[in-house]
């Protein structure tokens, strides 16, 4: 850094056509300016001003050297104003990663509205259900929904919503196999399950007055919410998941509530960032964003959760569905 100021000295002192004009016009002392001349000089091997007491004259290395030199500052000039405007406006590309239900169903209704708020702003939206690492695979925000408490990670996390997941099942499996009337009836029902492999198959169930688990044998396993749902309309057998995931499907007719006063877990949608510090303004207009219409998508108004855990130095991730909590996938 040295080198870099001193050659920007170096423009200005031949910009202003010698020591003492150059002097003046930064308010730095005459003498000053001459020792640090001397140093740029000797570090660089070579002369650049012949100076006596009334010239001031650039060598011909001297004029090769001032010519880079301004080049220099034209860059740094322009990496100042980048800077300055990416602080001032939200821009650029946000790197957005979550599962593909939450995809589907979540941020697909929402994006298009906050491109259009912000036309400078691009997101390059990643949907997966794997183990994501938010900082070594350079994501600036993950969405992800829990079944409990997230560990922590080294991820900023706020809390969006709450998420209730409910039993849906097809009208034709109901037809066929019967409607419980209560959880105990389940036992007798094929279930599918929404989580990894160490998920539990079990369904834990509450309402306003008891809970209730019920133990499972899933004809069908997986991570993929969009998988389940459709085996589920296809007849295969009563499916937990998120309420907000199977609306389209109950208002085609094709997923009827199962035991409509009973819910299944406790769920939320949480947004994870590597960090608060050194945010750029367009991470931060989404974020803000999701944190309205995310609640009012799901309707639960506007999150009140602000930030949440005190980041760690542990290796930052947002987990996946192979979360025993269970991941909305």
């Amino acid at each position: 850094m040295d080198e870099w100021n001193d050659l920007a000295l170096f423009v200005r002192v031949a910009e202003h056509g010698g020591l003492s004009a150059a002097g003046r016009a930064l308010g730095v002392p005459k003498s000053s300016l001459s020792r640090r001349l001397q140093l740029l000089e000797e570090r660089l091997g070579v002369r650049l001003v012949q100076r006596t007491s009334r010239k001031f004259i650039i060598t011909a290395v001297g004029e090769e050297v001032l010519e880079h030199a301004r080049a220099m500052r034209v860059a740094a000039d322009a990496v100042e104003s980048v800077a300055r405007h990416r602080v001032a406006e939200p821009s650029g590309t946000i790197r957005v990663t979550c599962s593909v239900g939450m995809s589907k169903h979540l941020v697909a209704p929402l994006l298009p509205r906050f491109l259009v708020r912000y036309p400078k702003v691009d997101v390059y939206l990643h949907a997966t259900n794997r183990l994501v690492d938010l900082v070594e695979e350079r994501f600036d925000l993950a969405l992800r929904g829990y079944g409990g408490p997230l560990p922590d990670t080294g991820l900023v996390q706020r809390l969006l919503s709450p998420t209730p997941w409910v039993l849906m099942a097809a009208p034709r499996y109901l037809d066929a196999r019967g409607v419980p009337a209560t959880p105990d009836e389940l036992r007798a029902h094929t279930g599918l399950l929404l989580g990894g492999p160490s998920s539990r198959p079990v369904w834990r169930l509450h309402s306003r007055e008891a809970t209730a688990e019920i133990p499972f044998v899933p004809r069908l396993h997986s991570e993929d919410s969009v998988t389940l749902q459709g085996a589920a309309v296809a007849g295969l057998g009563v499916l937990a998941l998120p309420e907000y995931t199977c609306r389209d499907a109950r208002a085609r007719g094709e997923l009827r509530r199962v035991l409509p006063e009973w819910h299944v877990g406790d769920h939320r949608v949480t947004m994870l960032v590597p960090s608060r510090r050194g945010q750029l303004p367009a991470v931060r207009a989404l974020a803000d964003f999701l944190a309205v219409e995310v609640p009012r998508l799901l309707g639960r108004g506007t999150s009140r959760a602000g930030s949440g855990v005190s980041p760690s130095r542990k290796r930052a991730r947002a987990r996946s569905p192979s979360d025993e909590r269970g991941e909305e996938g």
